[in-house]
C-alpha cells in the first residue's frame, strides 16, 4: 500500500484490510473483487491483484508464514527490492538496508552530495547499515526523507543539519537525479488513472451493465472509456459477462437486479 503512496493516505484502508483479512489465508480466500473493494481510494489497484496472488502463494506454498528471506519475498507476485527489504527488516529483523525516495533523497544530500547511481545507493545504504537494530535505523531514515529532506528540504530545522555535506559544501541539489528518487509523476486529475479508479468505484456496489457504467461516467469521452474498460479486463481487474461489466470475482445481480 506504501508503494508510490504517504502513509496519511494509507492508514485507514490498511487497517480496514487488515481487520478484513487477518491473514495471508483470509486474503487469498477471499474473491479478488473483495481484495479491491477494500482497496478502494488508494488507486494503482494491479498492486492489490498482486497482493492477492502473493496471498495465495504464501497460503500454497509457505503454510500461511510470510517468508523473511529478501529472495523468497521478491519471488511473490508484485514485490520488488523496495518492499523486500522492507518487510525483512521492519518485521524480522533482517539486516538489509531499505532504499526508496526518501532514503534516496538523503543519500544525495547529506552523506554524498553528489548524484548517485543506482548501484552506489544500494552500496552507500548498505555500509550506513549499524550493526544492531537496523529496523530502527532504517525507519529513522525514512522519516527523516519524508520529515525533513523533502523535494523542498526543510534544513533549517532537520536535526542532521550540522553533518550535512550538502549544506556545508553547497552545489546544485544531488537528490531530483539520483537513484531511489521518483520521477514527477503527471497529474492524477484528468489522468487515465482517475477514470480506472471511477470504473472500479462505480462497479465496487455491484456489476452494471455498459450502458449503466457509460452513463455514471458520461464526462469522458467513449473512445476512451471504452479503451480504459478494455484495460481493465486485459489487467484482470474487470470482466465482461455480454453486455455486463463487474469486478473480477464478483457474483453475478440476482434476476431482478441491476
Amino acid at each position: 500500500m506504501l508503494q508510490q503512496t504517504s502513509t496519511s493516505r494509507v492508514l485507514e484502508p490498511w487497517r480496514r484490510f487488515v481487520a478484513a483479512f487477518p491473514t495471508a489465508s483470509a486474503c487469498a480466500d477471499a474473491p479478488l473483487a473483495d481484495v479491491l473493494r477494500l482497496w478502494g481510494g488508494l488507486g494503482y489497484h494491479r498492486r492489490a491483484k498482486a497482493l492477492h496472488e502473493a496471498a495465495r502463494r504464501i497460503r500454497d506454498e509457505f503454510g500461511d508464514v510470510v517468508p523473511s528471506e529478501v529472495p523468497v519475498l521478491r519471488s511473490l507476485p508484485g514485490v520488488g527490492e523496495y518492499t523486500a527489504n522492507a518487510v525483512a527488516s521492519f518485521a524480522f529483523g533482517r539486516p538489509v538496508a531499505v532504499l526508496d525516495t526518501n532514503v534516496g533523497r538523503v543519500l544525495a544530500r547529506a552523506v554524498e552530495n553528489r548524484t548517485l547511481g543506482a548501484r552506489e545507493a544500494r552500496s552507500v545504504a548498505h555500509a550506513l547499515l549499524p550493526r544492531r537494530d537496523v529496523a530502527s535505523f532504517n525507519q529513522s531514515m525514512l522519516d527523516l526523507g519524508a520529515q525533513f529532506c523533502r523535494s523542498s528540504p526543510r534544513c533549517d530545522d532537520c536535526p542532521v543539519a550540522r553533518v550535512c555535506r550538502w549544506r556545508r559544501e553547497g552545489g546544485d541539489d544531488p537528490a531530483p537525479r539520483s537513484a531511489g528518487v521518483s520521477r514527477p509523476q503527471k497529474s492524477f486529475v484528468g489522468s487515465d488513472r482517475q477514470v480506472r479508479g471511477r470504473v472500479l468505484a462505480v462497479l465496487s456496489s455491484g456489476e452494471r451493465t455498459d450502458v449503466e457504467l457509460r452513463a455514471r461516467l458520461d464526462d469522458v469521452e467513449y473512445g476512451r472509456y471504452s479503451s480504459i474498460v478494455d484495460d481493465l479486463v486485459a489487467d484482470g481487474l474487470v470482466e465482461r459477462h455480454g453486455r455486463r461489466v463487474r469486478l473480477v470475482g464478483d457474483g453475478p445481480q440476482p434476476t431482478g437486479g441491476r
